[in-house]
């Protein structure tokens, strides 16, 4: 049987799973095929609109930017919402580092949004089995790597009333337990084979583990926050690479009786060094860190921001910045709040009015605020808040 990674690298197409994402030919991720491949479907400024209209305020910036830019049923939750059901949100985090970089944090300033926005209780899984089993890396260091990524998930500033964070070396048991059994029965060697591209040589430790990402999906796996409402339905913010494991998880879910999960899904967060490139925990330059000072920012901008300026001033001018392949003006398409302003750098440096310095040196600005306005949060986290948001409980006001 063909895994998806000999179908893409026979077709000559890109590949995309929880553990790895590389282009064609080492050039950019095509998103329309991805999206046709995958089966999911783009949000349009129809469905933005709609977001706005039922949550009375104005759109993230993740959306009104198409870093948000595909979803699964999404419409659904939107519908059942307008009617007055509430639904529940599910996002995670891998911890296999001891500090989070920008792009991981996209997932959770967009989840934090739709907290907010919608009113709904969150579940944050902390999978520190999955990094004990795909990295070199102990139990008893895993573990440890979850309390400290917890710390700057809740740095971003999740409503504590609402959200219940779980590392799963803690927490798996009981219900949750059962409905893993549950999905692992549905779900064949040949099939996760085809679905994940596991192969003769990965241990059982990593063909077993995707009905553990799966059942945060249903209600029923926490009892002590939805024994009443075991018809809820699960949204999920994700980036992308993370849709194998929901396409295994909506193929099982009603033959064991329960919804589909709904998707809201993320392009990747490019490296420095260019979309090409790939942030890696290896090379702290390919990456702005939330533990980064505001020297290291300016200094990795201004060394390694890969620029789509022209290579001289006398070219710029004339030809305009490659608005394409720039990543300072990337990034500040993620990170600038003002649309008006974005705009205006656009118009300016894609005619070259306006020099790459100029705009590195105005993303360098928005860049040390966000990380320090995140580090001072970040500070005042203590374990007690650490063990307060992990506490097995109830949550007082999920629907208020």
């Amino acid at each position: 049987m063909a895994t998806p990674e000999t179908e893409q690298k026979v077709e000559g197409e890109q590949v995309i799973n929880p553990w790895e994402v590389s282009a064609k030919d080492g050039g950019k991720i095509d998103y329309d095929k991805l999206i046709e491949k995958f089966g999911c479907q783009r949000i349009d400024q129809t469905l933005v609109n709609r977001i706005e209209h039922l949550t009375s305020r104005p759109a993230h910036i993740f959306l009104r930017r198409g870093v948000f830019f595909a979803h699964r049923d999404f419409k659904e939750i939107l519908d059942l919402y307008e009617k007055g059901e509430k639904f529940y949100l599910y996002t995670g985090r891998g911890p296999s580092s001891e500090a989070l970089h920008l792009g991981h944090l996209v997932p959770f300033m967009f989840t934090k949004y739709l907290q907010d926005a919608f009113k709904v209780p969150l579940v944050i899984q902390l999978t520190d089995d999955e990094k004990c089993m795909w990295k070199n890396l102990s139990v008893e260091e895993c573990k440890r790597l979850a309390r400290e990524n917890a710390k700057d998930i809740i740095a971003c500033g999740f409503d504590i009333s609402r959200t219940f964070i779980f590392s799963d070396f803690n927490f798996i048991g009981g219900a949750f337990y059962e409905n893993m059994v549950r999905v692992s029965k549905c779900v064949t060697f040949n099939k996760v084979v085809g679905i994940f591209g596991f192969t003769n040589e990965d241990h059982i430790g990593k063909i077993s583990f995707p009905p553990i990402q799966a059942v945060p999906s249903f209600p029923s796996s926490f009892p002590h926050l939805f024994s009443d409402s075991k018809d809820l339905r699960c949204l999920i913010p994700c980036a992308i690479d993370q849709d194998p494991y929901f396409r295994m998880t909506r193929d099982v879910a009603p033959r064991l009786g329960y919804h589909k999960p709904s998707l809201i899904e993320s392009s990747f967060f490019p490296a420095l060094q260019g979309e090409t490139g790939k942030m890696s925990a290896s090379d702290p330059n390919s990456a702005i860190y939330v533990t980064d000072s505001a020297k290291a920012i300016k200094n990795k901008i201004n060394k390694y921001a890969f620029s789509g300026g022209q290579d001289s001033i006398e070219n710029h001018r004339k030809f305009g910045a490659n608005l394409d392949v720039d990543i300072p003006f990337k990034y500040l398409g993620f990170f600038l709040d003002d649309d008006a302003e974005l705009e205006h750098i656009k118009t300016e440096y894609g005619a070259g009015r306006m020099l790459t310095g100029e705009v590195k040196k105005r993303l360098i600005d928005v860049l040390s605020e966000l990380v320090e306005r995140h580090q001072r949060a970040r500070a005042a986290v203590t374990e007690e808040m650490v063990d307060a948001f992990m506490a097995v409980r109830p949550l007082p006001n999920m629907f208020s």
